[in-house]
């Protein structure tokens, strides 16, 4: 029997330990924080509920325009039920992970490992107890953590990460949001939503900057219509404690006030404290382990998975690397398979309208010199969008002139996390715009607008 070492419990290791649980092989799973993941249970998920209350209490002010007869008075969240939501969100996730390992006789041990070798794990149990197991592979799968700046120390009141603001102790008056990219303007949107006053500072010149320009644009505007103060072209350096809250200043002089910060800027690898070199498993200077299209690492029989990997950060991706490394580790390499194409991976953001992309992008196309068509329809030619009166958006396909193939897309728009699916699923199987258009879909819906675009 195989013997299988996964360090790490979340989307990634979860996914690793069950798959090769499942094809016969003898599993222990090391989790250090929680089974599931710290990065998707303690924020990941988190976020998103904590988005689904911003985003009902966004609706709950424009009913209006439903029909609706509202005498104006707001409607009020109640933190200390939302915290306990999040928590029961959280938690459910968790036992149900737990469950499954359980039913297929994975050994789940809560504490620290260590690799001693490549067929060694050191393991330091939560109550402090020893132990060596020995491995035919190793996974290590140890997420990531909030990067935090050299000027900024969190303190969980005014100085937040990512992991200290699902909620923070209070509603901020006036948070100030370091860094523009996907995690960001997520967070813009929730506290905007809520009821806060909202600066971002924005290194670049516009938001989100690796994606779409059309996309950042339209959310662009949106943050200006709610009154989001952006500060475009400003690196924070430096951080104050005022007595009315927090005062952060900028490399070109400016200074951005405000009762509460939070610090969005990335994340850093958990490859620390592993016994990655005694190993001899090679780790690049920013702490992430290069992988191969196996996610094998340099050291013969250890793989690596999930953020830690230096991949796309995408518990979808942790999740599909962990599947794939229990299928090559248990042999199944070596039947008919398809390996990752992290070039076609969906990803999304969940703000107010919501983004979500796949595959090339309009802007890399032109960049290379290919020869792309790309075709849009706005959601305000959308009867379903229409009916709920939020037409706010479009969806962007983009494919090839001479064979039609779908190469990418992207949508902008109410339930856009969800539309990205259809595209994604044709740039992946390579499916033509002629499969979408004789696809006969749902009226009145939005998805009808993917094969107007496709058309």
């Amino acid at each position: 029997m195989t013997d299988v070492v996964v360090i790490g419990g979340g989307p990634a290791g979860n996914q690793a330990a069950s798959r090769t649980a499942s094809l016969g092989a003898h599993v222990t799973l090391v989790e250090r924080d929680i089974v599931g993941g710290a990065a998707n249970l303690w924020d990941c998920i988190p976020s998103k509920a904590m988005i689904a209350t911003a985003g009902a209490l966004s609706f709950s002010r424009r009913m209006g325009g439903l029909g609706f007869s509202t005498d104006g008075s707001p409607s009020q969240v109640d933190y200390e039920a939302l915290r306990d939501r999040i928590g029961e969100i959280s938690s459910r996730l968790q036992a149900s992970i737990e469950q499954l390992l359980a039913s297929l006789g994975v050994r789940t041990i809560r504490g620290e490992a260590r690799l001693l070798g490549p067929h060694t794990v050191a393991v330091t149990g939560a109550a402090g107890e020893q132990e060596e197991l020995k491995a035919d592979a190793v996974v290590v799968s140890t997420g990531s953590r909030p990067r935090v700046p050299v000027w900024a120390v969190p303190d969980g009141d005014r100085v937040l990460t990512t992991r200290q603001a699902y909620p923070p102790p209070e509603l901020p008056e006036h948070l100030v949001v370091v860094g523009s990219g996907v995690t960001g303007v997520e967070f813009v949107h929730m506290f905007s939503s809520l009821g806060s006053k909202v600066s971002l500072i924005v290194s670049r010149q516009h938001v989100l900057p690796h994606k779409d320009a059309e996309v950042a644009a339209a959310l662009e505007d949106e943050l200006l219509r709610r009154g989001v103060h952006l500060f475009k072209g400003a690196r924070a350096e430096s951080l104050e404690h005022t007595s009315g809250g927090v005062a952060i200043r900028c490399d070109d002089g400016r200074v951005v006030r405000g009762s509460h910060v939070l610090l969005a800027i990335g994340s850093v690898p958990n490859s620390d404290h592993l016994g990655l070199e005694g190993a001899g498993v090679e780790v690049d200077k920013w702490g992430y382990i290069p992988v191969n299209h196996h996610c094998e690492t340099n050291a013969d029989h250890v793989y690596a998975a999930g953020d830690v990997s230096g991949k796309l950060p995408l518990s979808s991706v942790a999740a599909m690397q962990g599947r794939k490394v229990a299928e090559h580790i248990m042999g199944l390499h070596t039947l008919e398979h398809r390996h990752i194409d992290y070039d076609k991976a969906a990803s999304a953001i969940f703000t107010e309208p919501e983004i979500a992309d796949v595959g090339l992008a309009e802007a890399e196309a032109f960049a290379t010199g290919r020869k792309i068509r790309v075709t849009k329809v706005p959601f305000g030619a959308s009867a379903r969008a229409l009916i709920n009166d939020d037409p706010r958006g479009f969806v962007k396909i983009i494919s090839d002139p001479a064979t039609g193939v779908v190469l990418g897309g992207c949508v902008v728009g109410s339930q856009a996390s969800e539309l990205i699916s259809v595209i994604a699923l044709a740039v992946t199987a390579g499916l033509k715009v002629r499969d979408i258009v004789d696809s006969c879909l749902v009226h009145p819906s939005l998805s009808e607008a993917l094969a107007e675009a496709a058309e």
